[in-house]
């Protein structure tokens, strides 16, 4: 007779790690993306892989809400380009990044190289965000917001549902940190730009 498994059984979902050798070029990750389909990849600027569970419907559904929004914004004549969880990023100190929602401008996207807008964009977005996730470390997302404002993004938003809090990094500066708010207001590369939370915290 087969094991029965419980809800408890699979509480303690934890983010896999190992490390690599030598850097991994851009086909490489890609094969290994598909190596460990129904993961989320990413690599550190030290070459450590993390395999992240993909997340439950319920933070795919605040996810997809949190982008729509952001372009829904840009399509009024910002001049923007968004990414959303699948839009992997290379950073320049090298990490291998999949924000949960990312706005750069279109003049930076430009000024790539073709061959990079055709594989990784090797940049910092300007303005980020990360949605914490039942299966999320805090430290670990934090530790990801400090490394997006070192690398040269503007502005960050780490959102917590369990929570119902934000933190808002900037460069050089302490994490801000909202109580239970409504919407976010955006500053600096997103000026104007409403994050209504109504959704993402129900």
């Amino acid at each position: 007779m087969g094991q029965t498994l419980t809800i408890a059984d699979f509480e303690e979902v934890a983010p896999v790690k190992f490390a690599l050798k030598s850097p991994l070029t851009d086909a490489e990750f890609v094969a290994l993306r598909e190596r460990y389909d129904g993961y989320r990849v990413e690599v550190s600027a030290e070459g450590e892989v993390t395999l992240l569970p993909m997340p439950y419907t319920k933070t795919n559904l605040q996810n997809t809400e949190i982008v729509f929004q952001l372009k829904l914004w840009n399509k009024q004549g910002r001049g923007g380009v968004v990414l959303g969880p699948d839009g992997d990023i290379i950073l320049p100190n090298g990490a291998r990044r999949a924000p949960d929602a990312a706005w750069m401008s279109k003049e930076r996207v430009a000024a790539l190289p073709q061959w990079q807008r055709d594989t990784f964009y090797r940049i910092a977005p300007e303005f980020v965000i990360e949605l914490r996730s039942e299966t999320d470390r805090l430290k670990a997302v934090r530790a990801k917001m400090t490394e997006y404002m070192e690398t040269g993004s503007q502005l960050g938003w780490l959102i917590d549902p369990e929570e119902k809090t934000v933190w808002i990094y900037r460069p050089d500066r302490e994490p801000e940190r909202l109580d239970n708010p409504s919407r976010i207001v955006g500053e600096g590369p997103v000026e104007g730009f409403v994050l209504d939370l109504t959704e993402v915290w129900s």
